[in-house]
């Protein structure tokens, strides 16, 4: 693990949102063109998180031929970004808006297409607006044999970050949803 990634001693544990969902809770997908969790990406990993204890989540996504890298493998790309939508996930249970400022992943085993890869993270740390965390993979079930993991760093940010730096119309439609907690939750993972 890089020293990056390793909290400080003055870091202090991390306390869940009075309003984050419930453990159990289907987070849904933070916005809808997401290529990990949104339904509007035909290709995407359609991945879905759910709160769990303290500040965990656990995820699930199902290995298609469209994700593949060597015949019939997951690409490693697709695991990693797998590993990093649950990850952001995290970020809601804490509700900060939060980018990935470092992702070290690991890859222990090959995953086949078809498998349903259960997913396991949990904030670690945080340390003023850096957010530590962990994440695993496994095959087969959540008690299987770990074919990924990764640690994280995750940055808060403002909404001025995605406003700023992302493409106009996509910002402006975002920014008129009526729904508010679909708004917010549209600015929130990736950097």
């Amino acid at each position: 693990m890089s020293t990056a990634l390793t909290p400080p001693a003055e870091a202090g544990p991390p306390v869940r949102h009075p309003e984050a969902p419930p453990p159990g809770e289907l987070l849904g997908a933070h916005y809808a063109h997401c290529f990990g969790c949104g339904g509007g990406q035909p290709h995407g990993l359609h991945l879905a998180a759910r709160a769990g204890e303290g500040v965990t989540v656990t995820a699930e996504f199902t290995v298609t031929p469209d994700h593949q890298g060597a015949p019939g493998l997951a690409h490693g790309g697709v695991l990693a970004t797998a590993l990093d939508e649950t990850l952001g996930s995290l970020n809601w249970l804490l509700r900060v808006i939060a980018v990935t400022g470092r992702l070290e992943t690991d890859f222990a085993r090959p995953v086949p297409v078809g498998t349903v890869l259960h997913l396991e993270a949990e904030v670690t740390a945080v340390h003023g607006r850096k957010i530590y965390s962990t994440a695993t993979g496994r095959i087969g079930g959540p008690d299987g044999p770990v074919a990924v993991r990764a640690e994280a760093l995750f940055i808060e940010v403002k909404v001025d970050h995605f406003i700023d730096n992302g493409r106009p119309e996509e910002i402006q439609a975002a920014m008129a949803d009526p729904d508010q907690v679909r708004r917010t939750r549209a600015f929130e993972v990736n950097p």
